[in-house]
């Protein structure tokens, strides 16, 4: 079920309906039962790999809570649950990527093998679960959570329906206590709540799925494609992916504030980074934070000097691009934002030194903005190895990109990439209402900002926001749906 299908619109006001209509000792029953319903709506038998996960990992925890003072059994317990959870997302993510890769590379010194296939589709949302459960896990042999005894509860923290699919990824220690409180019909919340869902209805209809048109042209005709027309389409997917993905991540964070629920901010304006360290301090939050936390960290992080804290961020950097696909496109932008971080970390002193020598104010606006523009054009080139179909895409990609023709440069170029002038208005338009809403941000939420405006004020803007998604959202046929990128994650 997906968050911008009818199909929510009536899940979604019936699970709030009846959550404050029941007794506060069985919410959590029925919010059980409307997760699993919202995951089973895309493949039943595969709620049933989900299940599995959450039992391992809620076993896991009792048996190291029984472990007592014993480390050796805390850490077999910690092993077998990771090997476990790990080596089922590796046979349904990963196993056909290493059997294909394998037999190319066999395939170049003329030995073929012909390598067995598992043929099953992808679980949706299954890197996100298994990281969610097994970051439970590490936090019981820590110390950081108690055990979780109500297998119910547990099985409710792991399927939360509102950030199940794609994040973003809770903790233990921040959600599970959640489901203990009383929550209860609040107007203010409620409607923040709903503010946010709509503004992540308006990033996912009105911009991500407008731009997506014109990317998707250029992105999956490579050869066909040259300079200006590739530069455009590589910006326009890092707004489509932005936008794509921060919408998910408010409307889950607002149908959870409905209910009373608090999920963490998945984004803080990562276009707005002056360096990529800083740009991973803001994108996608709950994953950096968790291979930092449960990889980094226990890798050695920065403590054991400088070659290895750049060996842990490599790894940290390659495994992150893995956990996005299985494909070396992923591995070579995970890479490449590892390799960024290394170069950042060993220039910084010369950079220091210059700027030094320069008399440049860091402060000043002017250095910022080149800061945020260079950090920008990094990233940029990062995302043709995310979107490019395969690694001879993203070649031949980049060698086109450097073909440049001025004369290309208009309105008409813009045309023939899929989007006619009445799209490529409305997606400026929109933009640049991104753009003032991020600003907005910086100092303060948006939605206090609006909710100190008069009544007519706000529910002007309410309902030119709502008529905005309805008339200039773009739709499938029949409207259908359009599916958020990280479902593929």
């Amino acid at each position: 079920m997906l968050f911008n299908s009818l199909q929510f619109l009536i899940f979604f006001p019936i699970v709030v309906f009846v959550y404050f209509l029941i007794p506060h000792k069985i919410r959590w029953v029925w919010l059980l039962v409307a997760s699993y319903y919202f995951y089973m709506c895309w493949n039943p038998k595969y709620a049933l790999l989900m299940a599995l996960s959450t039992f391992i990992t809620y076993l896991s925890g009792l048996l190291i809570e029984k472990a007592g003072d014993s480390k050796a059994k805390k850490k077999l317990w910690v092993f077998l649950c990771f090997a476990i959870n790990l080596a089922i997302l590796f046979t349904f993510k990963y196993y056909n990527f290493l059997m294909s890769s394998i037999s190319l590379t066999l395939g170049k010194i003329d030995i073929i093998i012909e390598m067995p296939a598992f043929n099953y589709l992808l679980p949706v949302g299954i890197s996100f679960y298994t990281f969610q459960a097994l970051s439970y896990t590490m936090d019981v042999y820590r110390g950081d959570v108690k055990t979780e005894r109500n297998l119910g509860k547990y099985a409710l923290f792991v399927s939360f329906f509102p950030q199940l699919v794609a994040g973003p990824i809770e903790r233990s220690k921040d959600l599970l206590d959640q489901f203990n409180e009383r929550h209860y019909m609040e107007y203010n919340r409620i409607k923040r709540g709903l503010l946010l869902m709509l503004w992540g209805f308006f990033q996912k209809l009105v911009i991500a799925d407008r731009v997506a048109i014109l990317v998707n042209s250029v992105y999956n005709h490579p050869n066909e494609n040259k300079g200006i027309a590739i530069m455009i389409a590589t910006v326009l997917f890092a707004v489509q992916i932005y936008c794509d993905f921060s919408s998910y991540s408010d409307i889950a964070r607002g149908a959870a504030e409905v209910m009373g629920f608090r999920l963490m901010q998945n984004f803080k304006r990562p276009y707005f980074s002056k360096s990529i360290a800083e740009f991973w301090r803001r994108w996608h939050i709950s994953l950096s934070t968790w291979f930092k936390d449960y990889l980094y960290i226990p890798l050695g992080g920065n403590r054991k000097g400088k070659l290895k804290q750049y060996r842990n961020i490599l790894i940290v950097f390659i495994t992150s691009g893995l956990w996005h696909g299985a494909n070396w496109t992923f591995v070579i932008w995970g890479a490449l934002h590892g390799i960024y971080q290394i170069i950042g970390s060993i220039t910084k002193p010369a950079r220091d030194k210059i700027i030094g020598f320069l008399h440049i104010n860091r402060n000043n606006k002017i250095h910022k903005l080149f800061m945020i523009l260079f950090t920008f054009a990094l990233v940029n080139f990062g995302w043709i190895f995310f979107r490019a179909n395969s690694l001879a895409d993203a070649k031949k990609l980049i060698a086109n990109m450097f073909i440049i023709d001025f004369s290309t440069l208009n309105i008409s170029t813009l045309i023939k990439l899929g989007l006619d002038k009445y799209d490529i208005i409305v997606a400026m338009i929109a933009i640049l209402i991104l753009f003032i809403v991020s600003l907005i941000r910086r100092n303060n939420s948006f939605r206090d900002k609006l909710n100190k405006q008069n009544i007519i004020v706000r529910w002007s803007i309410y309902l030119v926001a709502i008529f905005a998604i309805l008339i200039f959202g773009i739709y499938g046929p029949g409207y259908d749906a359009s599916q958020f990128i990280y479902f593929q994650f």
